[in-house]
């Protein structure tokens, strides 16, 4: 038998890999692993469905090639904006009362961007060292709530590259007390563009970090915290979330 027919042979047992890597070794194999009979049979194997069309969309080949393995890790495109590009309008209220309202600039809620004081606990500093993403910044002036008061917050984004504004979180409650890392939590729902119609469900968390008065029962709050954790845990990741925002 001459080499060709030998080779023709042996293709048709070879896995989808090694028949690529074949493909590979010289211009001969090259040129007979490209017959769209040897991609075929893998096809046959992997999607027999594919086969009983006269007229496949696509070569047997391309159609192995792009779909015999789901990509897991795929490369995320760069953000369309930046944390210079946002403005943070964050208003919390108690039992009606104003107790912090700022325009934060995007920059100063990056992680890390600042130094906690000293005096919090070991959980909450273990908290905010970890790896997972989170918007904080400081409270200047501090402030201090009691137990009892019934806390709310609002928080809208503002665009400086298109002059839109989009809502995070519409007047939540902190309604969960996290007494081991001395955290407030309230979330809210995000509302995002109709241009997203298939993604739903995706929550704004927003926490009052603070350390306990244990003369009055007071809570005296010295950062703030926002996070998209349900969907988002890096910086890139949450700018192209908050870029999917319901922008007016």
């Amino acid at each position: 038998m001459q080499s060709d027919e030998i080779i023709k042979a042996v293709f048709p047992l070879l896995e989808g890999v090694d028949l690529a890597a074949c493909m590979s070794v010289c211009k001969q194999w090259r040129n007979i692993a490209q017959d769209d009979y040897f991609w075929k049979c893998l096809c046959a194997k992997k999607w027999p469905s594919t086969c009983k069309n006269s007229s496949p969309p696509i070569t047997y080949h391309k159609l192995f090639k792009t779909f015999y393995k789901r990509e897991n890790n795929r490369t995320l495109l760069p953000p369309r904006i930046s944390l210079q590009d946002l403005e943070f309008y964050i208003d919390f209220w108690a039992d009606g009362d104003i107790l912090f309202s700022q325009v934060v600039p995007g920059p100063l809620l990056q992680k890390g961007n600042w130094t906690p004081p000293p005096g919090i606990s070991p959980v909450m500093r273990h908290h905010l060292e970890s790896p997972e993403y989170k918007l904080t910044m400081p409270v200047k002036p501090q402030f201090s709530v009691p137990y009892s008061q019934t806390v709310r917050a609002s928080v809208l984004v503002a665009r400086k590259d298109t002059n839109k504004v989009a809502c995070i979180i519409h007047d939540a409650v902190f309604d969960y007390f996290e007494r081991s890392s001395c955290r407030a939590l309230a979330f809210d729902y995000l509302v995002l563009s109709p241009a997203y119609p298939f993604v739903s469900g995706i929550r704004a968390w927003i926490a009052l970090l603070f350390v306990e008065d244990g003369d009055d029962g007071d809570i005296d709050v010295f950062g703030v915290e926002m996070d998209f954790c349900d969907a988002a845990n890096s910086e890139e990741e949450v700018l192209w979330l908050l870029d999917m925002l319901d922008w007016k």
